[in-house]
């Protein structure tokens, strides 16, 4: 009975629809999804959406930072060199770009004059010997006076003064190399006239060598970080030759670049040469002397003020971590030096949508032989 009644009434509602206009159907189709739709899901309601987020894990910072730089190799001297004395010159033995040693002779004067001078007064040297000789003789046996004999003596001191100037000037017709180093310029021909003094090669001195390197302004208000400075050849990237610092130019250039100027510990190999281009590479030690790690920038958020990490839970939960940071180290991650311990799992992305204790979702990393995550 109770079943036909049911029957009825439903029968009786689907007249009254019918005799009604079409306006009152939208809203009984509103009501009837309304009460149908919870017996549909039974009643329950639908579980909160949990976030997926991806991790990382701080990595330990190292003790050092290295940062490259191009620099370029110069001499440590340019000297002019010239005769000491005037004449015509008779041989030119070195060219532009030849690499000369020290003591080398690279060129001559004509010396028939100079030869004539010496000669000359060692001649009279030794006949005024002579007589000095004999007159010490006779003053030993009291045959002259004292003041005799100490002119004569001093007349011979003043020509062995002069004979010795006449021979330094024979000398001075030879010109030698004062370093190691290469010819820059030949500034004369053979048997043209040279005075004294006048520049008649161009020598770079490549005793000591130099290199100087541009520095932004940031490393120029680290210098005193700096631990070592090696240096390494297009020729011979397998070699780093140790450096030091010279100096720092106070002042910066137009493209705000601050002058470096270092010199090699030793002797480079002949293959570096002024101009050559090189590589510089200075290891910097780390502000923080305790341990420190490194995470990407984007794991750290500002929550009142304190910079913050996201800290993932053993149970899938998340916990807002206060950490101290000292800059970024050479590749642009964020150094933090206290509030980790290490072995933390840090979320990675998505820092601002979080909420403290609030459950999440890791999703793993994509394996590199798994591209588009096919297998």
């Amino acid at each position: 009975m109770f079943f036909t009644h049911a029957l009825r009434s439903t029968f009786e509602a689907s007249n009254y629809l019918t005799n009604h206009t079409m306006k009152t159907t939208p809203i009984f189709c509103v009501l009837s999804l309304l009460f149908l739709f919870p017996s549909c899901h039974g009643g329950k309601e639908e579980s909160p959406l949990m976030r997926s987020v991806e991790s990382t894990r701080p990595a330990t910072l190292s003790a050092y930072a290295c940062k490259s730089f191009s620099g370029v190799v110069k001499e440590g001297k340019e000297i002019s060199l010239g005769f000491k004395t005037p004449g015509q010159i008779t041989r030119i033995l070195v060219k532009e770009g030849d690499r000369v040693e020290e003591g080398q002779l690279l060129a001559t004067l004509d010396d028939a004059d100079y030869k004539l001078g010496v000669e000359a007064i060692e001649i009279q040297y030794d006949q005024l010997k002579k007589e000095v000789d004999r007159m010490k003789l006779l003053y030993e046996n009291n045959s002259i006076s004292g003041n005799d004999y100490d002119k004569a003596t001093s007349g011979l001191a003043q020509l062995a003064v002069q004979l010795q100037s006449n021979r330094n000037k024979l000398d001075y017709t030879r010109l030698y190399a004062p370093a190691s180093g290469y010819i820059q310029s030949v500034n004369f021909e053979t048997a043209e006239m040279v005075d004294a003094g006048t520049p008649v090669f161009t020598l770079l001195d490549t005793r000591q060598m130099e290199v100087t390197v541009d520095i932004p302004a940031s490393l120029h208000t680290q210098q005193n970080r700096i631990n070592s400075i090696t240096c390494r050849s297009v020729l011979s990237p397998e070699k780093k030759m140790p450096m030091h610092l010279v100096s720092i130019a106070p002042k910066a250039d137009g493209n705000q670049l601050y002058k470096m100027t270092l010199e090699f510990d030793k002797k480079p190999e002949q293959e570096i040469t002024p101009g050559m281009n090189v590589e510089v590479e200075l290891r910097l030690r780390h502000r923080t002397s305790s341990q420190a790690y490194t995470l990407p920038l984007h794991c750290i958020f500002n929550h009142e003020g304190q910079n913050c990490v996201w800290v993932i839970n053993n149970d899938s939960t998340v916990s807002r971590h206060v950490v101290s940071l000292d800059g970024t180290d050479e590749e642009g991650r964020a150094i933090v030096v206290d509030g980790l311990s290490g072995d933390e799992q840090i979320v990675n992305a998505g820092v601002n949508a979080l909420r403290d204790n609030e459950k999440v979702r890791i999703i793993e990393p994509v394996s590199p032989t798994n591209v588009g995550g096919l297998l």
